[in-house]
């Protein structure tokens, strides 16, 4: 039963991540929105919330150094997963597409959006990261100050130069209500015959993510039970397994965007959300934590701040990013697990 929840969840989390990227797709075309905009703050938000208020319920509602300790490895572990597994999935898709002739092998993307996002991310994590370390009592200025970075980085996004939506798909949710009113023989309609309302748009977006929430919890409360009934030891479950998990949603939508060609979407779902992790749960973890990073901890944060300083400077020197590096840097997330199970 736990596997066949693994596998129901899995499905979950794979259809809500095809209908929230034509959700968004839609909203960003009907607001006229970039597709920095819209890959960047609106995915990338909208994706990244279900993982960044389960450390914030771990941290304020769970007393004690145990939940601290989830709630600090669950905020590093999001970017760490984004930065290295996600890339990798990235670049996988690319390849596949490739041998499939549907595609070059090259990432079409954005590179001065891809720039913006990865500089504030390497910038703001650095900061959370290593200052604390050498500079005490300042906490609170520093969680401030990534809050405030963050609201300058939306809106360098938002004034920034960007392509629009291009997409010729139609919403899901006008879809349905075209077959249904078809198939109940009631003055058939195309599809095609007038855009979908805002409403309707808004609606598909949020049960898209409601879906992908409640099959990402699906699908860690499956993995736990597993764990434990095949003697996994808890803290490989907490450092590895438990992030690739919540960080499915991102995962899911960027490979469904690279198979659509969608590349500047797929890369500003992952750097957008990397953004935004770096910022407001590592807030919470600055301020009602102790966050004394280190060991492992702080092995995650150098890998993840190293496969972006590598896809950053490959993007000045090279104008653009190879799938090739994407691979390499989500081989990373390979030396960590290494680093993990020998510990």
């Amino acid at each position: 039963m736990d596997i066949a929840i693994l596998v129901l969840s899995l499905l979950v989390i794979l259809a809500s991540a095809e209908i929230f990227t034509n959700g968004v797709e839609m909203l960003g075309k009907k607001l006229s929105l970039s597709q920095a905009v819209v890959g960047s703050i609106l995915a990338a938000v909208g994706t990244a919330l279900p993982e960044t208020i389960l450390p914030i319920v771990a941290i304020l509602l769970h007393p004690g150094e145990a939940s601290h300790d989830i709630g600090v490895g669950a905020i590093l572990g999001a970017p760490f997963m984004l930065s290295t597994l996600a890339l990798l999935l990235v670049g996988i898709t690319v390849l596949c597409t490739f041998m499939l002739k549907r595609r070059r092998f090259e990432v079409d993307i954005e590179i001065h959006s891809l720039q913006r996002d990865l500089t504030f991310f390497i910038v703001m994590y650095s900061a959370a990261i290593f200052v604390p370390m050498f500079i005490s009592g300042h906490r609170v200025l520093i969680a401030l100050g990534l809050v405030a970075l963050y609201c300058f980085y939306a809106y360098l996004t938002f004034r920034g130069e960007s392509g629009h939506i291009t997409s010729n798909e139609e919403l899901y949710l006008k879809r349905l209500w075209v077959f249904l009113r078809n198939f109940a023989k009631r003055h058939p309609v195309i599809a095609s015959d007038h855009q979908a309302g805002l409403a309707l748009i808004a609606a598909q977006v949020l049960i898209a993510l409601g879906l992908m929430v409640s099959g990402a919890h699906m699908f860690v409360g499956s993995l736990q039970t597993l764990s434990a009934a095949w003697g996994m030891n808890p803290l490989l479950f907490a450092l590895l397994i438990a992030p690739v998990a919540t960080e499915l949603p991102e995962k899911f939508n960027s490979v469904t965007w690279t198979i659509k060609g969608s590349d500047t979407l797929a890369m500003g779902n992952l750097s957008g959300a990397m953004v935004f992790q770096s910022t407001f749960p590592v807030a919470v973890g600055l301020l009602f934590t102790e966050w004394n990073i280190s060991g492992l901890a702080l092995f995650s944060a150098v890998l993840a701040l190293s496969a972006s300083a590598i896809i950053l400077v490959e993007s000045y020197i090279r104008k653009k990013v190879s799938p090739i590096t994407f691979l390499i840097c989500g081989s990373f997330f390979a030396v960590y697990a290494a680093a993990v199970i020998l510990s």
